[in-house]
């Protein structure tokens, strides 16, 4: 898995011919609430997502360059989508100020956080996803703050490497 985040994350040239420059979606950088907890499975429970303190009315930005997927309500929470290449980003509950189609850059206003109560508790939060096709990843990593774990090699022959020249 860690061969697959470390290949998208440069996502390739942005929209200036740079490599893409990833943002958090709250100014200033918010307190992490709830970090990543991804189940054992994919069926099972678990946080597929980051929670960020943030407060009613507050703006929340584009992470990255992309178009907007999806900006409405979905069962009783605003939630917006902006699609990046391969990746996929999701902020709710917030109230859209964007349409689906429009293409944004990193920082763009696309909503701010509504009043909504519930999924952080007794205070407001934006959760924040990220997705590569149908599997979850933790949207810190877009702004270098996911844990890093290091995961074994294994060549199909240990030998692999071991004569010399």
């Amino acid at each position: 898995m860690l061969l697959v985040i470390t290949t998208l994350l440069p996502a390739g040239p942005g929209p200036a011919g740079g490599a893409t420059e990833w943002r958090w979606p709250l100014r200033p950088a918010p307190q992490v609430l709830r970090p990543y907890d991804p189940p054992a499975h994919p069926w099972e429970a678990g946080h597929r997502g980051a929670d960020l303190a943030a407060r009613p009315g507050q703006a929340v930005y584009a992470a990255g360059p992309g178009r907007v997927g999806y900006a409405r309500d979905l069962a009783g929470r605003g939630v917006v989508t902006v699609i990046h290449g391969r990746l996929r980003t999701t902020y709710l509950p917030v109230r859209a100020t964007v349409r689906p189609g429009r293409v944004v850059k990193a920082g763009t206003r696309i909503g701010v956080v509504e009043g909504v109560l519930g999924h952080c508790g007794q205070v407001a939060c934006l959760h924040w996803g990220l997705r590569h096709g149908l599997s979850y990843l933790d949207p810190l990593i877009l702004v270098g703050r996911a844990p890093v774990r290091l995961l074994p090699w294994w060549d199909d022959d240990p030998t692999v490497g071991m004569t010399p020249p």
